[in-house]
C-alpha cells in the first residue's frame, strides 16, 4: 500500500472506534476523509479535526455517500448502533445492515482497493453448548442473541457478499472496547456508574480489548496483504466481577457488593420494564443487557496474535490509563477525553 497515493474514507468518524482510528492514520501520514452527521460532537477528534476532509453524510442515505467515495482508495467502516431496547431494533437494523449494503454497493462501484469492517464478538451468535468462540464458528441463531447481535451478523454477510463479488475486505470482531471517550455511554458509562456508587456485579463472563489496540489492528490490515479474513480482537477474557473491581479500585470507588445471578437479572429487567411503562423512565438495564450479563464466553486471539507486528496492552494497563482519565475528568464537568495513540 502506497500511502502517498492513498486516501482512507472512516465511517463513524467522531465515534469511540472511528476517532482513535483517524488520529492514529494521521499520525502514520495517511490522508483520511471521514463520516459524520450533523449533529455529531466532535470532542473525541477536536486535536485533528483540521487535518480531516469530513463529509457530512449517513451511511443510509445513499446520495450523500456518493460525494464521500470520490477519489477514495480504502475504507474503514465503524459506523454502527449499538442498543438492547426494542425501540431501537429498525433503526438499528438500518444503520447496521442497510448501511453497511450502502458501504459496499459503493466500495464496490467506485473500485476500493479494500474494505475494513467493525463487526463484533457477538456476531458469532451465543449457545450454551458453545462456551468457546474463534474464527471458524458460524453463527447460531437463538433466543440467547440480542438483536444488535443479530444486526452485526447481517451486516457481515453483505461484507462477505462485496467479497464474493471481487472486493477485497477485512473483518474485525472486537471483545468489549475498552478506553476513554465519552462517560455516558458506552464502556465508559462504567466508571461513572461505579464512580456514582454501583452496587451491583453480574457473574457472567467475556472479553475486553483496548480501543487503541482495535485502531492498531485496522491500521496493519490496510498495510497488508490480508483479504477475505476475519479476527477476534480480545486482550483478555475476564469476568465482570473483576473488571468491575478493577476500575473501582482504579478510580478510587467502593466495589459493588451485590451479585447479580440469573434470577435476579431475569426480575431486574422485569422491574425496569415495568417502572419505564408507568413513569416512561429510561431503563437501566433491558431483557437483551440482562441476559448479556450474567452469560459466560470466552473468545480466543490466537489468530490475531499471527499478524506480524502486533500485540495487545494488558487488560490492567487499559484500566489504569482509562481511570487517571476519568478521574481527570471527574474534576472538569466530566468532559470527554482521549488517550494518546
Amino acid at each position: 500500500m502506497n500511502k502517498d497515493n492513498a486516501l482512507v474514507l472512516v465511517t463513524g468518524g467522531t465515534g469511540f472506534i472511528g476517532s482513535y482510528l483517524i488520529r492514529l492514520l494521521i499520525k502514520n501520514g495517511y490522508r483520511v476523509r471521514a463520516l459524520r452527521r450533523a449533529n455529531s460532537p466532535m470532542d473525541l477528534v477536536l486535536q485533528v479535526a483540521g487535518q480531516v476532509e469530513w463529509v457530512d453524510a449517513d451511511v443510509t442515505d445513499i446520495m450523500t455517500l456518493e460525494e464521500a467515495f470520490a477519489g477514495v482508495t480504502h475504507v474503514c467502516h465503524c459506523a454502527a448502533m449499538v442498543s438492547f431496547h426494542p425501540r431501537d431494533v429498525q433503526q438499528m437494523m438500518n444503520i447496521n445492515v442497510e448501511g453497511t449494503a450502502n458501504i459496499v454497493n459503493l466500495a464496490l462501484d467506485y473500485g476500493i482497493q479494500k474494505l475494513i469492517h467493525v463487526s463484533s464478538i457477538a456476531s458469532f451468535g451465543r449457545s450454551k453448548e458453545r462456551p468457546n468462540i474463534d474464527e471458524t464458528c458460524n453463527w447460531i441463531p437463538g433466543k440467547g442473541n440480542s438483536q444488535y447481535a443479530v444486526s452485526k451478523y447481517q451486516s457481515e454477510q453483505e461484507v462477505w457478499r462485496g467479497n464474493a463479488e471481487g472486493l477485497p475486505v477485512a473483518i474485525v470482531n472486537p471483545a468489549v472496547v475498552l478506553g476513554s471517550g465519552f462517560w455516558n455511554i458506552g464502556t465508559g458509562r462504567m466508571f461513572k456508574q461505579l464512580h456514582d456508587g454501583l452496587k451491583f456485579w453480574s457473574v457472567g463472563r467475556t472479553g475486553f480489548v483496548d480501543v487503541r489496540d482495535v485502531a492498531q489492528f485496522m491500521l496493519l490490515l490496510l498495510e497488508r496483504d490480508i483479504s477475505g479474513e476475519r479476527y477476534i480482537l480480545n486482550a483478555q477474557n475476564t469476568p465482570f466481577r473483576d473488571l468491575f473491581f478493577m476500575v473501582a479500585d482504579a478510580i478510587g470507588a467502593k466495589r459493588p457488593f451485590i451479585k447479580v445471578t440469573p434470577l435476579l437479572a431475569e426480575v431486574a429487567w422485569r422491574v425496569e420494564w415495568l417502572k419505564e411503562k408507568i413513569t416512561g423512565a429510561e431503563p437501566v438495564v433491558t431483557k437483551e443487557s440482562a441476559q448479556s450479563s450474567v452469560s459466560s464466553y470466552d473468545y480466543t486471539n490466537q489468530k490475531s496474535l499471527t499478524v506480524p507486528g502486533f500485540a495487545y496492552r494488558p487488560l490492567e494497563q487499559t484500566v489504569r490509563e482509562t481511570a487517571e482519565q476519568f478521574v481527570d475528568a471527574s474534576k472538569n464537568g466530566f468532559g470527554a477525553r482521549v488517550l494518546p495513540v
